[in-house]
């Protein structure tokens, strides 16, 4: 009798143990509901933050675009009042141009540039990580500083006007800074110069996945260096290139940084050289800002960018 109770005793305390008996089983409940919470007790903080700053302003947004709200005042609801003022707005119309033009200009710059730069510091050369990080640097520098630095040199009395003028290519300064269109090509410089290199590193990654049998191949079969890089690079980094020719799109289309320094926020003569993030930086803010017509200016924006997008990814799904 006392052996077959201790023998139950121990499956007992067994069964206990492994979470199967009697008293185990509020164990291994508390312990699968801990398992579970885990997960979402680590995601929380990051689920608060982006509800509080990336969803719910978005919400604003949305609801903003349709009333007068200032920042200053009562505010009502109306309807697509501003959005009509937009469709008639020379500012907006001329933003959106500039907007679009540094799209075209600069989303192929970066699609092509950075990878000739990644093919030839490919090479094994000597001084070639030198030139390496040379390309890099720039990605590192703010934007801010990179901007005031690239201000001095355009500058009517700046280092490139002075250069120009010393050789006698130029009798007076060139408005680098203040004309429309110039403006808008320094800037275009500005970003290209300081992105290219950030395109650049993510070229090398795909390139070093492109199998070096491809090109022994193409190469005994008689093909040269430029055969090889439209039949055998080209078709190893498309998936790259599409990302790339995203990524670019959508940050080109969001400039402001590179105009805002290069012209001390003026945009130049007349405001002329404005693109659509600074036209909404200037309807929102100040005492007198018309917070429901930049919303709607922002709405339109983030439409036009998730167009960008979804071109991006139906032209990789086809490539596929």
């Amino acid at each position: 009798m006392t052996a077959a109770t201790d023998k139950r005793d121990r499956g007992d305390k067994l069964a206990a143990r492994r979470g199967t008996g009697p008293s185990g089983g509020g164990v291994s409940n508390r312990i699968r509901r801990n398992g579970v919470a885990t997960p979402w007790l680590f995601l929380s903080v990051a689920l608060v933050v982006t509800i509080l700053f990336s969803i719910v302003p978005f919400l604003q947004t949305i609801m903003y675009s349709f009333t007068n709200a200032r920042r200053l005042g009562s505010w009502k609801f109306v309807g697509l009042d501003n959005f009509i003022e937009m469709a008639h707005d020379e500012r907006f119309w001329t933003a959106l141009q500039n907007s679009a033009l540094y799209v075209v200009v600069v989303m192929p710059a970066m699609v092509f540039l950075p990878l000739l730069l990644a093919l030839l510091v490919q090479k094994q050369v000597p001084f070639i990580a030198v030139f390496r990080t040379g390309y890099y640097v720039p990605v590192i520098v703010s934007m801010v500083a990179a901007g005031i630095m690239w201000q001095w040199m355009l500058d009517s009395r700046g280092m490139v006007n002075s250069l120009l003028q010393a050789l006698g290519w130029i009798t007076s300064p060139v408005p680098f800074l203040t004309d429309r269109w110039l403006l808008l090509i320094s800037s275009m410089i500005v970003t290209i110069w300081k992105g290219v290199g950030y395109y650049m590193v993510i070229y090398l990654a795909a390139l070093t996945n492109i199998p070096t049998d491809l090109y022994e191949a193409a190469s005994i079969d008689g093909a040269g260096a430029w055969h090889q890089f439209w039949s055998v690079t080209i078709p190893g980094v498309r998936n790259t290139m599409v990302l790339i020719a995203a990524l670019s799109s959508v940050a080109a289309f969001r400039v402001f940084t590179e105009i805002y320094v290069l012209s001390n926020n003026t945009a130049g003569i007349g405001g002329k050289g404005m693109t659509m993030v600074m036209l909404i930086q200037r309807e929102g803010t100040g005492l007198d800002a018309q917070v429901g017509y930049s919303s709607a200016i922002s709405l339109v924006m983030f439409l036009i960018t998730v167009g960008l997008m979804i071109a991006s990814l139906r032209m990789q799904m086809e490539d596929e």
